[in-house]
């Protein structure tokens, strides 16, 4: 498992408690080091997944301390390695609960936080990349060259929004959420209008495989976008790489919202109806499996009164998600009838 260092500066007078806090909860090893001005500074060495208890036991007790600061920072790399376990080791020792299990398997709020904020920004990047990936999957489709469309999905900026419009739910962070909205929107309507406008200029063909397909939801699609939330968060709360699961949520969102612009700046406008509720489809399956894969790994506030507000707002937005999913698998289903 990936490795973290906890750095605690505190004043002088709160050294020997704060020792004995980190004695408690045992991490793999401790060090003080050296201050100034009054300053107490010792780090800690623990698992990625144990940070997150460390940081909010000390948070409790020293926010209102004035001085207090807590730092985590991410090793490479550390002698000897910790990933074996110790035969003399007690087995009461490596004997852990459910809930332990659980926590040791992801990233702290805080890093999770602290990696997904940046990509809710509507920055210049945002667009830059929204633009580019828009027209290169419009040639791939028009073109009918997988590898092309697939290309375009590496430089999509669609994860990150996604992402953080889940966990902004699960910490009933009304901020977050709104910044994620207002990107993803953005991000929205660049693609539809830009992919219309080159549908204006170049007729699309409705026979092109990879435009027909795109025209239709069907329960492969509703897989593929519960899979791809799944997957968006899971590599984000494991402090993975998220650029492969970045294509594969990309996959399932910018292809059919490109497929809706095409058709509308040709003039085919009941084909990009059906490219359009595929898209909603797919956004809203992946938001549904981003928030169940967050709350299934505990991700929560820290404080207990943040807590039962974010369990409120996760289970007011499951039910709207769910019925909002419902609702579009009816309209699509008598869609397809009609057809």
């Amino acid at each position: 498992m990936a490795q973290r260092v906890v750095k605690i500066i505190l004043p002088e007078e709160h050294g020997k408690d704060a020792q004995e806090l980190l004695r408690i909860q045992e991490p793999l090893s401790f060090w003080q080091e050296e201050s100034a001005d009054g300053n107490f500074v010792i780090s800690a060495l623990t698992d990625s997944g144990n940070s997150e208890k460390i940081m909010d036991l000390f948070e409790r007790k020293y926010a209102g301390v004035s001085g207090f600061r807590l730092i985590l920072l991410p090793v490479e790399a550390s002698i000897p390695r910790t990933d074996i376990p110790d035969d003399n080791s007690s087995a009461s020792s490596q004997v852990k609960t459910k809930t332990e299990q659980k926590v040791s398997t992801r990233i702290s709020r805080e890093e999770l936080y602290s990696d997904i904020v940046d990509s809710t920004k509507l920055s210049n990047i945002f667009v830059l990349m929204t633009i580019l990936s828009t027209i290169v999957v419009a040639i791939g489709l028009l073109k009918n060259n997988v590898a092309v469309i697939i290309g375009a999905m590496v430089i999509a900026p669609f994860l990150g929004p996604n992402v953080a419009l889940a966990l902004s739910t699960n910490l009933a962070d009304e901020e977050l959420g709104l910044n994620a909205l207002k990107t993803l929107f953005a991000g929205i309507v660049i693609a539809l209008l830009l992919s219309a406008c080159m549908g204006y200029f170049f007729n699309t063909d409705l026979t092109i495989p990879e435009i027909a397909m795109r025209t239709q939801a069907d329960l492969s699609d509703i897989i593929l976008a519960l899979a791809s939330g799944c997957a968006g968060v899971i590599a984000f709360t494991t402090g993975t790489s998220s650029v492969i699961i970045g294509v594969m949520v990309a996959v399932a969102l910018l292809p059919p919202l490109t497929v809706c612009g095409l058709l509308l700046g040709t003039g085919h406008f009941s084909e990009a109806m059906g490219a359009f509720l595929l898209f909603i489809t797919n956004i809203i399956c992946i938001n549904l499996a981003g928030v169940l894969t967050f709350l299934v790994q505990g991700v929560s506030p820290r404080a207990w009164w943040e807590a039962d507000k974010a369990k409120k707002a996760t289970r007011k937005a499951l039910t709207l998600w769910s019925i909002i999913f419902v609702v579009l698998a009816v309209i699509i289903f008598l869609w397809q009838t009609e057809l």
